[in-house]
């Protein structure tokens, strides 16, 4: 059997990846696996495919939008007050949106560098591991807030 991590986007489809939140318009907001900065987010598409540039001019505007509104989420459910977004493909080469807060908290030298050059173990180990008990809360609430702007489109 295999695991929904072996292709996040086709478990997405069938309903069994256990990281979507809601489905929007363009594909499927997740709660991150990592949450050495609580709030990390991954927008997979609706479809499988390789790059940004493999999605028509409607539905990459559509897949960039909803990338934004989680960063909306954040900045709304969070105390991050700016959010990083990054699409890259390099390992998992499929298209899919990092979504990351940062927060005042982080060491300054941190804020001024990219994410990624956090040590490895602030994305393998245990301690950072999304987990329900302390991340369920803060996932309720982007949840609630990406459902209620995909109901009313924004016109709130």
């Amino acid at each position: 059997m295999s695991d929904w991590r072996d292709n996040r986007i086709a478990a997405a489809q069938r309903g069994e990846n256990s990281m979507v939140m809601v489905e929007l318009s363009s594909g499927f907001a997740c709660i991150g696996d990592t949450q050495f900065l609580e709030g990390y987010c991954v927008l997979l598409p609706k479809r499988e495919v390789s790059s940004l540039n493999d999605l028509t001019l409607a539905e990459r505007s559509q897949f960039l939008t909803d990338m934004s509104l989680i960063g909306d989420a954040l900045l709304s459910e969070t105390d991050s007050f700016r959010i990083n977004y990054d699409i890259l493909g390099n390992t998992d080469n499929y298209l899919h949106a990092h979504i990351f807060p940062r927060y005042q908290s982080e060491a300054p030298e941190r804020l001024k560098k990219p994410v990624w050059l956090y040590g490895e173990s602030h994305w393998f180990d245990d301690a950072y591991a999304y987990d329900a008990h302390k991340h369920d809360e803060l996932r309720s609430k982007l949840t609630a807030y990406l459902k209620d702007f995909e109901q009313t489109k924004g016109l709130n």
